[in-house]
């Protein structure tokens, strides 16, 4: 019989931690992906590469790239400018009610799409109607800064709280102003935060999906859209895979770009203490802007919940009533709906939670030489890959190919939240992995001489620190997988509807109630995924780091 070093157990025992998740993202992500690429390159048998560039050539596909390019770019300049001062205002500012603006900026990020589409439609062809902006690339700008003001807020107020307050004290005890305080000591310092959260925003921009969808409609398609449009409405395969391709080549080269940024160095971390002061008449720009940034994310939400109370030109409730009711046309009602979307978000958050931590935890332990953290990043870039695949091209994917023995899912009750978890997985992953990468692994090797177990070390060194971003990874996960919409169109059957799903029906069935319905929907979802956030942030308050 032959016998193991404790040495060799243990990596045998994170060999078969990391094969889980490896074997579920091979079987549920890379066989769709290439399933769905191969049925466009390979034309009645014969790989066809000469297609895809046809494909690319194509005057309404160099349209499609030429609107992503531009309104990505417009929405991350729109994003960058309100939300720095945002982020200055809620990390370095002390004043009432500070908590809650906070909340309030970081809540858009979780609502699903198809609610700030319908809530921008409902803003610009009613109070705004007299801009003649609904259905054009303005609207879809103003909704992807809608979206991501607070990613730069979280991501640049972290850095900004975290610096050292003494050279920006120094500069003005010599004279400085706060504009050249500003200039020459804090946006240096700043500059690697910004430029990292300015390539997340614009990654997230170009591969928006249902709020492009509901606010431009054909006419206005970015690449995510249209592989959307020419898989469903024309069939185009071949032009679907050829921008799916480009998308992904695109998007890895804009993940390896943020992979070099965050080893990057950062602001010097403050070891003095976080110093807030009252505002001052300085801070007035800065509090104007952070006003318009809360306009911006306040207005069309109010204009929603106002529409959702309005039937016929006069208040009711039936909208809200309405949604108990069943409708034949689409086999379920929006409570059914809201329902299954609450249990299908649940497993997605478990599962997505589960395989993360796995990924998290094995990349920790692949730093021991020059080899192993080569792999780490691969292994970190291959988990990375969801969030620069179309999710059309998953859902569509996990369609046509997990359609025969022994991986028939499509009858499945599985195949959403599987597809939605791997979704979200990239999310968690990259909220656990950097808290694990930061132990002192000096740490574990004190516990493990004391005579602690593996797991008991784990217990000890590893869980206190995981316990916070583990429910926030666990809240967030579960309000992305509220509202996704991209994989799950094409994935949710009838009778089995999710409500981001549902809400895209109702507006797209003719009806004169069907929109009003919908508001209200969209009121609930909004309601239940930010309150999925709140409950985050309140976890996040009460739960130790020991």
């Amino acid at each position: 019989m032959i016998q193991l070093t404790p040495m060799v157990k243990v990596r045998l025992t994170w060999a078969l931690i990391a094969l889980v998740p490896v074997l579920v993202l091979a079987v549920f992500f890379v066989l769709p992906v290439i399933g769905m690429i191969g049925r466009g390159l390979w034309i009645d048998g014969r790989f066809d590469p000469l297609g895809v560039a046809e494909v690319l050539v194509r005057p309404r596909v160099r349209r499609v790239l030429w609107l992503t390019c531009w309104s990505a770019a417009g929405g991350t300049a729109v994003s960058v400018a309100l939300g720095l001062p945002a982020a200055y205002v809620v990390h370095r500012l002390e004043f009432p009610g500070r908590q809650l603006l906070r909340a309030l900026l970081l809540v858009p990020f979780v609502l699903p799409t198809v609610v700030v589409g319908v809530a921008f439609r409902q803003l610009f062809a009613g109070p705004l109607a007299f801009m003649g902006a609904d259905g054009t690339a303005i609207a879809i700008i103003a909704a992807l800064a809608f979206f991501n003001i607070s990613v730069v807020v979280r991501a640049v107020g972290a850095s900004w709280e975290s610096m050292d307050p003494r050279p920006a004290e120094a500069a003005a005890a010599l004279g400085a102003t706060p504009a050249q305080v500003f200039r020459t000591v804090t946006l240096p310092s700043l500059r690697p935060a910004i430029v990292a959260a300015a390539a997340v925003v614009f990654l997230f921009c170009a591969t928006a999906f249902g709020v492009v969808l509901m606010l431009g409609g054909p006419r206005y398609a970015t690449v995510e859209t249209e592989i959307y449009l020419l898989t469903t409405n024309l069939l185009d395969l071949r032009a679907a895979a050829a921008l799916s391709v480009l998308q992904l080549l695109v998007i890895i080269g804009l993940l390896v770009v943020l992979g070099r940024l965050d080893r990057t160095p950062r602001a010097a971390i403050n070891r003095v203490s976080a110093r807030r002061h009252r505002p001052a008449l300085s801070d007035l720009p800065a509090l104007g802007a952070t006003g318009v940034a809360l306009g911006l994310l306040l207005i069309p939400l109010a204009t929603l919940v106002l529409g959702s109370f309005r039937r016929s030109g006069a208040w009711t409730l039936l909208n809200y009533q309405a949604l108990a009711r069943y409708d034949e046309s689409l086999d379920a009602s929006a409570l059914d709906a809201l329902v299954n979307s609450l249990q299908v978000a649940f497993d997605a958050t478990w599962m997505s939670v589960g395989l993360g931590l796995s990924v998290a935890a094995v990349l920790t332990r692949l730093r021991t030489s020059a080899t192993l953290r080569r792999t780490g990043r691969v292994v970190d870039g291959l988990f990375a890959l969801p969030l620069g695949v179309s999710a059309v091209t998953l859902g569509f994917g996990l369609l046509i190919t997990l359609d025969r023995q022994p991986l028939d899912f499509r009858d499945s009750l599985w195949l959403v939240p599987i597809a939605q978890a791997m979704v979200a997985l990239p999310l968690v992953v990259r909220t656990l992995a950097p808290i694990l990468a930061g132990l002192d692994e000096r740490q574990r090797q004190a516990a493990a001489s004391l005579g602690a177990s593996g797991w008991r070390a784990i217990r000890v060194v590893e869980w206190p620190a995981l316990r916070r971003p583990l429910v926030s990874a666990a809240g967030f996960s579960f309000a992305v997988s509220l509202g996704e919409f991209g994989a799950t169109s094409f994935l949710a059957r009838d009778g089995a509807l999710t409500l981001p799903v549902l809400i895209y029906r109702l507006i797209g069935t003719p009806g004169s109630m069907n929109l009003p319905i919908a508001l209200a929907a969209s009121v609930v979802l909004a309601v239940v995924s930010a309150g999925a956030l709140m409950l985050v942030e309140h976890a996040e308050t009460r739960v130790g780091w020991s």
